[in-house]
């Protein structure tokens, strides 16, 4: 399965950047435009099995929605970058992404485990891509203003949503600067750095019992009495 899971990403990956090349904010919308989708399906099977009366999991629920919440920011900043700007690029994204939520739904009640890999590949390509872009237009990037839903997701708005996407350390979480352009990417590609760690700790074998959203994670640990203390 895993191998069938790799040839498919493989497959979709030639597929975008041939077809966009050097299009690069367009290439962009699409990826983004996808990448939300299977927290979608997650969510959608979650509240089934919630509703249903099979399990509840507040964490996974919690988790995967600001997961959510994080991409559709992603795709705000390249809508705002013109990536959205031609009917056809719409046309593609939104009807892959359609097809992908049903794709992504059955493989989430079949295996979880596999929904997961699928995605861990895709947020992987997804970093590596952003990773790319900004070693080769860093210094354009840098004389370029971030747009308004940059500065307001990462810096003046709420960051409880954001920080929600966070394997948080040391008790700690990443409040970025957003200065101009190349803070933005520097930011998004950090995100899907971000992605992969938390998909990679629901592949774990206990992780339906085992995991817990970043803020009940950083909550237990303020929680915890300090050295010395009774």
């Amino acid at each position: 399965m895993k191998i069938l899971i790799q040839v498919i990403v493989s497959f979709f990956v030639f597929i975008v950047d041939v077809v966009y090349g050097d299009r690069s904010y367009a290439r962009f919308y699409v990826l983004e435009t996808i990448a939300r989708v299977p927290y979608f399906s997650y969510l959608s099977v979650l509240h089934l099995y919630e509703t249903l009366g099979f399990w509840r999991r507040a964490d996974l629920l919690k988790v995967h929605f600001a997961e959510a919440w994080n991409e559709l920011h992603h795709l705000l900043i390249m809508e705002s970058q013109g990536g959205n700007r031609y009917w056809g690029d719409r046309f593609l994204a939104q009807h892959v992404a359609v097809a992908y939520y049903w794709v992504v739904v059955l493989l989430y009640m079949l295996s979880p485990r596999y929904a997961y890999y699928l995605m861990e590949l895709i947020e992987d390509h997804a970093y590596h891509t952003y990773d790319d872009y900004l070693k080769t237009h860093g210094e354009e990037l840098k004389t370029q203003p971030a747009p308004q839903v940059a500065i307001d997701y990462y810096r003046d708005g709420d960051l409880y949503m954001f920080e929600e996407v966070q394997m948080a350390t040391g008790g700690k979480f990443r409040h970025p600067q957003v200065n101009n352009l190349y803070d933005v990417f520097i930011n998004i590609r950090e995100d899907e750095c971000a992605h992969v760690k938390t998909i990679e700790a629901l592949q774990e074998p206990d992780a339906r019992q085992s995991f817990y959203s970043p803020h009940t994670v950083f909550m237990a640990a303020k929680a915890l009495p300090i050295d010395g203390e009774v």
